[in-house]
């Protein structure tokens, strides 16, 4: 079952295949823990998810910022004529003036910047996961491609072990010259899919380079191990843990963002008050006197009407958001637990059928070879029977890892499996 408390977000993809994962770290040797640690470290995507933070929190502190104070000054009755003539009836005011925000719109704006942070924040927590899912799946693809090529090489070997033998058959004359061509095609074949394998593996090892934050791969090889796999837990409790994921989370905050924003557009058309105080001077008389000024703005064309229902609009929207990002992650993670369902099923009739008695055959017949009861041509066919069930043994292991590594960056931990013993 999922733990009822999330563990933190730069562990819980790091343990993806963990138990299964595990080897010795080698100076060349590139393992899943230290793959995934070097991928949070140099991921751009998760930079630039910091740097949305920050943007934020500026944001924030911005909206509580208090209104600046203006100076101003004025001079009337001057540089007129008669007795206005250049300054000695003029009138000279210094002032201050103050607005002042009433009804809570301050601490709105203060409201929707908080939302922003946080909304930042729990999405740095969503591009985290993706990233550790992504590099783990890529490391997985290395290390499926890295065993199927090992398996090929155990054919050509296996196949050239027989040359020696099919060499006295036909200096025997018990075989025609014809048979040594006919292993060699068969060897030639077995490298030409080698060297394909080759060319996936160094797709995959450049892309796990860059996600690791490498121009090129720096590693010989990646260790690991995909033989163990276990029985999940259901679908259901996949879907009720994928409501802990961040970008569902999100949603939380992004309607609380709104919300506030839809209250700042309802209280915008509620009048400020603006509050001056001056100093007024009178040049005839060489008197003082206070200059008070009270403004309150009439809020009679532009009540603000279209911008609270645009905010009552996308406030609305947030539901459906919320809503078809979870169907989006329920489709993913469906897909995921079917391949991990399909992937179990086909490996126990790997396991339990396919696998032991193509090993069987292929040694019986290898040994009748020898004695002159098989031909070449059984003997190459029961050899690459068996290759082709190995290889399918470890496809199906990469594609049953591959699903866990997805699940458990959509629900943000990793889930218990009812460990089989592995062969």
């Amino acid at each position: 079952m999922f733990p009822k408390k999330a563990a933190p977000v730069a562990c819980a993809v790091a343990f993806l295949v963990s138990p299964w994962l595990t080897g010795i770290a080698y100076s060349q040797t590139l393992t899943m823990r230290a793959a995934l640690a070097r991928a949070l470290a140099a991921s751009p995507r998760l930079t630039a998810a910091e740097r949305d933070v920050g943007i934020a929190t500026g944001q924030r502190i911005q909206a509580g910022a208090l209104l600046n104070p203006e100076v101003s000054y004025e001079q009337d009755d001057s540089f007129g004529t008669g007795k206005y003539r250049g300054t000695k009836s003029a009138e000279t005011t210094l002032q201050i003036s103050q607005a002042f925000e009433w009804f809570g719109k301050r601490e709105a704006r203060v409201a929707a910047g908080a939302a922003g942070v946080e909304t930042a924040a729990i999405q740095r927590q969503a591009v985290q996961l993706e990233v550790l899912s992504e590099t783990a799946i890529t490391f997985l693809n290395v290390l499926g491609a890295q065993r199927r090529i090992q398996i090929l090489d155990e054919q050509v070997a296996a196949i050239d072990r027989l040359t020696p033998l099919l060499q006295r058959r036909v200096e025997a004359g018990a075989s025609s010259p014809a048979e040594t061509g006919r292993a060699e095609v068969a060897s030639a074949l077995v490298k030409a899919d080698r060297e394909r394998l080759r060319s996936t593996l160094a797709s995959a090892r450049r892309e796990l380079a860059i996600l690791i934050g490498d121009a090129a791969p720096r590693f010989a090889a990646v260790s690991g191990r995909l033989d163990a796999t276990g029985r999940p837990p259901s679908f259901q409790a996949v879907v009720a843990a994928i409501d802990a994921n961040p970008q569902l989370v999100r949603w939380t905050a992004v309607y609380a963002q709104r919300n506030a924003e839809l209250l700042l557009a309802r209280l915008k058309p509620y009048p400020d008050v603006r509050i001056s105080a001056g100093w007024r001077h009178f040049n005839e008389t060489n008197d003082d006197a206070v200059r008070l000024t009270l403004s309150v703005p009439i809020p009679l064309f532009d009540q603000n009407q279209g911008n609270v229902l645009s905010a009552q609009e996308s406030l609305a929207k947030t539901r459906a958001e919320r809503e078809a990002n979870r169907n989006t992650l329920i489709v993913v993670a469906g897909r995921a637990y079917d391949s991990l369902q399909g992937s179990l099923r086909e490996l126990a009739i790997l396991r339990e059928a396919a696998i032991p008695k193509a090993e069987q055959a292929a040694r019986a017949i290898s040994d009748g070879y020898g004695q002159g009861r098989f031909t070449l041509l059984e003997v190459l066919d029961a050899e690459a029977s068996l290759t082709q069930a190995r290889l399918r043994e470890q496809e199906a292991l990469q594609n049953f890892h591959v699903a866990v590594a997805t699940i458990e960056g959509l629900v943000g931990n990793p889930f218990s499996l009812a460990r089989e013993s592995s062969r």
